[in-house]
């Protein structure tokens, strides 16, 4: 039953989004015709014009996917929305370029303007209007935790944050016998198995397989390197191969190449905001406008990076500590700054320089590497790929996200990087400067590792945000 009702999830899912893809198919269509194509020397004939609609509806697609503007269940309204709007605006401008160049640069943008208007209005409406319509028909799901000797109480409060999505019912400890857990779990709707000791989560694993319960599992390290394997058949013996090569050198030489020609297009694209931050900067305390930190890249190669200064000049005069949620050394220029990115616009010259990529691990403090590798030894993995602007732990974490989660989404980025992949990450990183979910500082409690808590202490927790 439950199999049927996620079947026709989807097949909602796609009628929902054919909707909004046609609608705007038919805007731009009706906008190409009655306003473009009557206007041109030559205008063009059926084929030409379908051509023309059919690379609208593929650019406007792919550039809203690429943004998970399409993710119904996923996101909340607004951010749907968000996501929504940086795919129209994209796409209008690509095909505003186009239709440019067919025009020969004599054509009006004010069509498109109005086109892109009217399009931010029916995507507002279909964001909040299929969003309800998805909360109305699928409540969120009853579930259970099954949890380990390591606090779960944090995955606890992020999931309780989308009540829409989520109902976490009860919890039960991995110490009680097997038998009592799996009774425990028939009884939800999907089971989350949280830093569960292997043995008893392969036994867990087959048996939600079993009974088609849905299963959510905190991965291990060794779980994200095995994703990152791929299928060898050794005659008759299925084998997972795991190369641990990197990126060929065909891919490198692709990499490098990106990040030197794009590296020097953005810099002299962004020269002019870089030229106003930097007068803020100064003008607000006299300061200098930039600073250089020491940071490590691949293979544990020392650099120094460059940003712009948003701190007050001695923020660390008692050592090096990282900024925290309200941190008062972040001056009101500096706070404006990192809101929207811009702080980090001066590692361009990083990246042109070879120091580092527009995509990977963010590059990390000599002394904050030590601190983590003495509780996770497995942090200097990160190292194995070169430092970068953005990354997928920037996208998908947040400020506030613990140290050994951003190592698993780094880990998970070294394990399938790719070219397309950073072209995702990157058009990603745009989509949270312009839609941002959240911009937390660090917490004390998340500066340090998260420490192991007694199996009692991580009970209680656990009861008091379900109660609440």
């Amino acid at each position: 039953m439950s199999g049927n009702k996620e079947q026709f999830k989807r097949i909602l899912i796609f009628f929902t989004s054919l909707i909004i893809i046609g609608s705007f198919t038919a805007m731009f269509a009706h906008v190409w015709y009655k306003e473009y194509n009557s206007d041109m020397l030559d205008p063009f004939w059926q084929r030409g014009n379908i051509l023309l609609i059919i690379i609208y509806v593929f650019i406007y697609t792919l550039t809203t996917r690429s943004m998970s503007g399409f993710k119904v269940t996923y996101l909340k309204p607004l951010t749907l929305f968000g996501s929504q709007m940086l795919g129209v605006v994209g796409s209008n401008i690509v095909a505003f370029v186009i239709i440019s160049l067919i025009g020969r640069g004599r054509l009006s943008p004010r069509p498109m303007i109005y086109l892109t208007v009217i399009e931010t209005a029916v995507a507002l409406v279909w964001s909040f209007a299929s969003s309800l319509l998805f909360k109305k028909i699928y409540p969120p799901r009853r579930m259970i935790i099954v949890y380990g000797n390591k606090n779960s109480t944090a995955l606890i409060e992020k999931m309780s944050m989308r009540q829409d999505k989520y109902h976490i019912c009860a919890s039960i400890s991995c110490d009680e016998d097997i038998e009592k857990i799996k009774e425990q779990i028939l009884r939800y709707e999907a089971v989350i198995i949280s830093d569960v000791p292997s043995v008893m989560r392969n036994k867990l694993l087959k048996f939600t397989l079993d009974k088609s319960i849905r299963a959510y599992i905190t991965p291990k390290l060794s779980d994200i390197i095995i994703r990152g394997s791929e299928d060898f058949n050794l005659f008759d013996t299925p084998l997972l191969l795991n190369r641990n090569e990197g990126l060929s050198f065909e891919q490198r030489f692709i990499k490098r190449s990106f990040d030197l020609i794009m590296g020097i297009i953005a810099l002299l694209v962004l020269s002019p905001f870089m030229l106003i931050a930097g007068l803020a900067i100064k003008l607000y305390d006299r300061g200098p406008v930039f600073y250089r930190q020491e940071r490590l890249t691949i293979g544990g190669k020392s650099f120094y990076v460059f940003k712009f200064r948003s701190m007050v000049v001695d923020a660390e005069k008692h050592g090096a500590q990282l900024a925290g949620k309200n941190d008062d050394r972040i001056t009101p220029v500096g706070k404006l700054l990192r809101r929207i990115r811009f702080d980090e616009l001066p590692q361009l010259l990083n990246i042109i320089k070879g120091d580092m990529s527009f995509v990977g691990p963010r590059p990390e403090r000599p002394q904050f590497c030590k601190k983590y590798e003495k509780t996770m030894p497995e942090f200097r993995y990160r190292l194995k790929v070169k430092a970068g602007l953005t990354g997928y732990a920037q996208v998908m974490g947040k400020y506030n996200t613990t140290p050994y989660d951003k190592l698993k989404l780094d880990l998970m980025y070294i394990e399938n990087q790719s070219f397309l992949m950073d072209l995702k990450i990157i058009l990603m990183t745009i989509k949270i400067v312009f839609v941002p979910d959240a911009t937390e500082g660090i917490t004390g409690d998340q500066v340090e590792t998260r420490r192991e808590l007694h199996p009692q202490r991580d009970e209680r927790e656990l009861d008091k945000i379900l109660k609440e």
